[in-house]
């Protein structure tokens, strides 16, 4: 599930100054050809209106 491209897009998206990418290369290679993208419920709307609310 972590093995997306989504997810290494955005790694590499939010590093301002220097990008350092240790990890096996075939590893990457997978990543960038996986264009799965599943939903992630990460239960940040909810906590977003719980904080709105207090």
């Amino acid at each position: 599930m972590l093995l997306t491209r989504n997810l290494l897009y955005t790694g590499i998206t939010r590093a301002k100054k220097l990008l350092i990418i240790v990890g096996n290369i075939e590893i990457a290679k997978f990543m960038i050809g996986n264009i799965d993208s599943k939903k992630r419920n990460t239960g940040l709307k909810y906590k977003l209106e719980k904080l709105n609310k207090e």
